[in-house]
């Protein structure tokens, strides 16, 4: 189980149109620089079985002309996602809910691993924040409607 948290397999990317093209009109924005990400909870039951999350990761031609240092950013984003998504995936499961998860890095200049491991971090947190907060909301919803 601690192996597959740390994985970053098949599955987990988020290849689908239909998924994608939902997600970028109905998600939610949140900027941490260097990355802009979009996200959208929906029903488990919408990705691959075992899956929590699918996540895309891009960066622009606009800012890397060149494809190498493109697939450098997207391979230590990769990285950053991997060794972050325990804490995602922990409250996704205990809210039994899944995420699309867009993210972007929209920098021209490459950081260091270090660099861009604490910004991510800052990043899980703040969005690890935002989904509680509205994943509590819609339970106390729910629940208020129960009781009437």
């Amino acid at each position: 189980m601690e192996e597959r948290l740390h994985s970053f397999g098949k599955k987990e990317h988020l290849c689908s149109d239909k998924l994608l093209e939902e997600l970028f009109h109905t998600g939610q924005r949140l900027m941490v620089f260097p990355y802009s990400v979009r996200w959208k909870i929906c029903p488990k039951t919408m990705l691959p079985e075992g899956v929590r999350a699918q996540v895309l990761i891009a960066t622009s031609k606009r800012y890397f002309h060149h494809a190498v240092d493109r697939n450098r950013v997207k391979r230590l984003t990769r990285e950053c996602y991997r060794n972050h998504k325990p804490e995602l995936w922990q409250l996704l499961e205990e809210h039994d809910v899944a995420l699309l998860l867009a993210i972007n890095y929209v920098h021209n200049e490459i950081f260091e691993y270090k660099i861009l491991y604490h910004k991510f971090d800052k990043l899980i947190g703040q969005l690890t924040t935002k989904l509680s907060n509205q994943l509590n909301a819609v339970e106390q919803a729910s629940t208020n409607q129960e009781e009437k």
